[in-house]
């Protein structure tokens, strides 16, 4: 698996806490920024990383704001993006198996490092379900299409 991680300066802390996480568990990444305090557009993070998964340069992208709101907007705004906005357990697995969520949006002033590691493990490694939510995600496919 090949991920895509971004931040802007209120997601940094995390954003590196997963990219630890990431290199022990031996899934490679690509960082698309930043990798600053100082005040940055969310937007300039987020669409690059949506733009690789829609791509299919990386198989899914991670995402950090402050609260997660911003990026998951900017990214869902890219054609092929599924992008969660996630801050507990079970949406983190819920949206892998019943939606595909291809990018996973945390707010770093929302939860803590802890939470979102777990969030992150739970989300990389849970598979999407297919079956009955095919044809859910399938009308989302569909409409994209004709836009």
């Amino acid at each position: 698996m090949k991920v895509a991680i971004g931040s802007d300066h209120g997601g940094l802390s995390i954003k590196e806490e997963i990219k630890k996480m990431m290199d022990e568990a031996g899934i490679e990444y690509v960082d698309v920024g930043c990798d600053c305090t100082t005040s940055v557009d969310y937007p300039d993070y987020a669409i690059p990383v949506a733009e690789k998964v829609a791509a299919k340069e990386v198989d899914r992208g991670i995402l950090i704001c402050g609260t997660g709101i911003g990026m998951s907007i900017a990214a869902n705004k890219v054609q092929g993006v599924r992008c969660a906005l996630v801050h507990d357990l079970f949406s983190a697995k819920a949206t892998r198996e019943h939606n595909d969520s291809n990018v996973l949006a945390m707010g770093e002033r929302v939860i803590g490092p802890g939470l979102a590691l777990e969030i992150a493990k739970v989300w990389l490694d849970t598979d999407y379900e297919g079956g009955r939510h095919a044809n859910r995600v399938g009308k989302i496919t569909d409409y994209e299409a004709r836009s």
